[in-house]
């Protein structure tokens, strides 16, 4: 942990507090840019204060006595800093508070909690997952610098304003490479990781008070996107002479018909794929975000792209059915892929996963639990959320029967 470089202790008075023409005298401790004061029990009349060194003025023993009181309060605050900065922990002006108060010192710092949690989590966390936390922790370490011009705090020193601030300066950060401003949601789910890794220090005894206690996470709710069938048709009827593009539709067209998310369709093999009870071919996996079981027939659009890729040799190399590409790049393309297909959309490759589960599944009639099960949906009410958007298709088909039933009645009235 990084130590500070300037400290300074200047004695103050308190002109907020002044009874009777006196103030009460403070310790103002600074450490680089930050500061906190420390009351030392004394009063002295307001003509008598050195405003500039910082002392009481005069030479009678009464005033001769407080400022070898202060001195000696001065030398307590410079040996906690020397031993802050000798033991390499944390330096700030509350750790040389807390020193001089008798605090325990020996509590974690919010980087130990966080290196303890990735580090200890690494075997139970997807890469995926794990990765978020890190970029969490990255935008923690430039809050930090930025707001309090350290490199670590303690995690007493958390609280609501913490939070507060945090949760500002995330949505006010102006990224320095091509990437969009944070939306409100990202800026939770950050957050949301804190949270977790705070709890565990509560749960560990690190923390005795939870400074989410009185903090809510206020995500907004996001309708998920999906192709409609002209949409999806549009995709799949469209062939590209770009070979990278061809290949980025067929994985997308392959996710719209299985469900599979981005990581699961890269690493899926030929061994995931073997004959049902029904004698078809299924896809036999588990979904690597929550290792949950992933049993789905093939349905015939999705089975020609395996037997396109059967024999690529890319594939072959990785034991993969399709050639691997980033999940960024394959992204990029598919904005080109929309741009060529006239599709307004804003397409990612989850689109595919949505896609299934509405406009594929359950707007055909495939029950709800059915479609869970595909999906790797732990639970029922996951899958839920795309009911909700088939209920619209639903009141629009149905809307559109009303019509057409209305000009029927207007035909048999006329022939009678």
């Amino acid at each position: 942990m990084k130590t500070k470089s300037t400290f300074g202790i200047h004695f103050v008075l308190k002109r907020a507090k002044v009874i009777d023409g006196t103030a009460p005298v403070y310790a103002r401790i600074t450490v680089d840019s930050s500061r906190c004061e420390i009351s030392v029990k004394k009063r002295i009349c307001l003509n008598n204060w050195n405003h500039g060194k910082g002392m009481a003025k005069g030479s009678n023993p009464e005033i001769s006595r407080l400022n070898s009181y202060l001195e000696q309060i001065r030398s307590q605050l410079t040996l906690h800093y020397q031993e802050l900065v000798s033991s390499k922990k944390s330096v700030s002006p509350e750790a040389i508070k807390n020193l001089f108060f008798g605090i325990d010192e020996s509590s974690k710092t919010l980087k130990e909690l966080i290196e303890y949690h990735n580090t200890r989590q690494d075997e139970n966390l997807k890469w995926g997952t794990l990765k978020n936390y890190f970029t969490t922790s990255r935008y923690i370490n430039v809050f930090l610098k930025k707001k309090f011009k350290r490199d670590d705090i303690y995690l007493y020193e958390l609280n609501y304003k913490f939070l507060t601030d945090f949760e500002y300066f995330l949505r006010k950060n102006k990224p320095t490479d091509h990437q969009r401003p944070m939306g409100n949601n990202a800026v939770m789910k950050h957050l949301e990781r804190l949270r977790k890794m705070v709890n565990m220090a509560v749960r560990m005894e690190w923390l005795i008070k939870n400074p989410f206690a009185a903090y809510k996470l206020k995500f907004i709710k996001v309708e998920r996107d999906f192709l409609t069938q002209e949409e999806l048709s549009e995709i799949e009827n469209k062939d590209f002479k770009i070979e990278r593009l061809q290949q980025v539709k067929d994985m997308f067209v392959f996710s719209c018909y299985t469900g599979l998310a981005y990581i699961d369709a890269s690493k899926l093999s030929p061994n995931n794929i073997r004959k049902g009870i029904d004698g078809i071919n299924w896809i036999f996996t588990k979904r690597e975000k929550t290792s949950s079981p992933v049993r789905i027939p093939i349905l015939l659009p999705a089975q020609k792209i395996i037997d396109k890729y059967q024999k690529h040799p890319k594939a072959l190399s990785n034991g993969t059915v399709f050639p691997v590409i980033s999940n960024q790049k394959l992204n990029s393309y598919l904005k080109e892929i929309a741009d060529l297909c006239g599709i307004t959309k804003n397409l990612t490759f989850h689109i595919a996963r949505h896609t299934f589960a509405t406009t594929v599944t359950l707007t055909n009639g495939v029950p709800i639990e059915s479609v869970s099960k595909m999906l790797g949906h732990a639970d029922l009410k996951t899958t839920q959320i795309y009911a909700k958007v088939v209920e619209k298709k639903i009141s629009e088909d149905m809307f559109k029967l009303e019509e057409k039933l209305s000009q029927n009645r207007i035909k048999e009235r006329k022939i009678m």
